[in-house]
């Protein structure tokens, strides 16, 4: 059984506060942006998630480091956080193998461990909770995928909703939990958000995988689903940058229009959210319209080879940033700047699983994963009872 600390417990000490706000733009300018939106209370929460997640990324990531030492720290750093064993030791063990592959931010977060997790230990018991729920799903799943990657993509567009879900989508639940411990206003919209925070992180990983496939290559990974573009003809094992045919360009297409028909599940997501938390509101939206601007360049630009070809301007990130304070507590102005901005975008239908009601025993992405499912409902029962006392 996890044991939280208690919510009166200190808010973190003053040097730990300090390095979380510190090391947050090192490591990500996007989340750097979006999370100081945040209302206080919610602000120290999803930060000091946001920097475990990365230390989970970070040990994955490593190319100096074996699969079974992957695994191993892997399991060492969720015990850490749930204060099984000391974090030092885990830090003091694994920042020393990480190689100058490893940005000198992400190191230094590996090294800082134990200060990140003094903040850990200062949040109220549902918050802690949903983070080590979120990290166990995230590091089993992303082992799994990470052991089996290869130039031959992922075998199904299934598949490839499973990744989703272990590196995005159970960021989206997490902080679903995060929000209606926040909003009590929330809890009737608790399952459904559940569902479509699935389908928010979906879509922005997608996008993220679309316009990194090559850097991805490069480093021996695809993430592609081979059944989509085996249907358009194309091996995904013998896919070469500026080499592009049309069945590439229409497979792409398709994907394109999925991952936007995700981001309209991710706007149906906010806009549950009460208008009066624009903070909230800001830090999904600002991700949304971040996404929805880099799809439209990759549609219009299918031939390309690299991710900086698509990034998209200071000038539209300004802007996005603009409309949405603007029309922040308007739904319906919100629905017409999201549409305005997807214009011109395919739109692919979404299978029917993605629609199914949303339910504490839903096991969809989940259900072929068996060792992830037993961790998300067997490992975590107690801290969902807490949750919900």
């Amino acid at each position: 059984m996890i044991e939280f600390h208690n919510a009166t417990a200190p808010a973190g000490s003053e040097e730990a506060n300090t390095y979380q706000d510190a090391i947050l733009p090192k490591v990500s300018r996007t989340f750097a942006l979006t999370i100081p939106q945040l209302p206080p209370e919610l602000r120290r929460a999803v930060a000091n998630a946001y920097l475990l997640c990365r230390i989970a990324d970070t040990i994955e990531d490593e190319p100096a480091l074996s699969a079974e030492q992957k695994r191993s720290f892997e399991n060492a750093f969720v015990s850490a956080v749930t204060g099984d064993i000391d974090p030092q030791d885990v830090a003091d063990e694994v920042a020393p193998l990480l190689s100058n592959e490893t940005l000198d931010a992400e190191r230094d977060l590996m090294r800082r461990l134990p200060l990140v997790l003094q903040v850990t230990r200062s949040l109220a018991p549902p918050q802690q909770a949903s983070i080590v729920k979120c990290l166990k799903i995230m590091s089993h799943g992303m082992h799994e995928f990470q052991r089996k990657a290869g130039l031959h993509g992922l075998p199904t567009l299934h598949d490839l909703d499973r990744y989703c879900y272990c590196v995005a989508g159970v960021v989206g639940e997490m902080l679903t939990e995060l929000f209606v411990d926040f909003e009590p206003a929330l809890i009737p919209h608790r399952n459904t958000m559940l569902r479509m925070a699935v389908s928010f992180g979906q879509g922005l990983q997608m996008t993220n995988i679309l316009k990194d496939q090559w850097e991805d290559r490069t480093r021996g990974a695809c993430w592609l689903p081979q059944d989509m573009f085996a249907r358009h003809g194309v091996k995904l094992i013998e896919l070469k940058s500026g080499k592009q045919n049309a069945g590439y360009a229409a497979t792409m297409s398709e994907l394109v229009g999925i991952a936007h028909a995700h981001l309209r599940q991710a706007l149906d997501y906010t806009l549950l959210i009460p208008a009066k938390h624009a903070g909230v509101r800001r830090f999904c939206l600002w991700a949304i319209g971040m996404a929805l601007l880099t799809l439209r360049n990759l549609q219009n630009n299918l031939d390309f080879s690299a991710g900086t070809q698509i990034k998209i301007s200071r000038k539209a990130v300004a802007r996005t940033i603009l409309f949405t304070r603007l029309f922040g507590k308007s739904n319906a102005a919100l629905r017409w700047l999201f549409t305005s901005t997807a214009r011109g975008l395919p739109l692919t239908p979404l299978t029917a699983e993605w629609s199914e009601p949303s339910s504490p025993a839903r096991t969809w992405p989940k259900r072929s994963i068996p060792h992830i499912a037993d961790v998300t409902w067997r490992e975590t029962a107690d801290a969902q009872e807490v949750h919900h006392q």
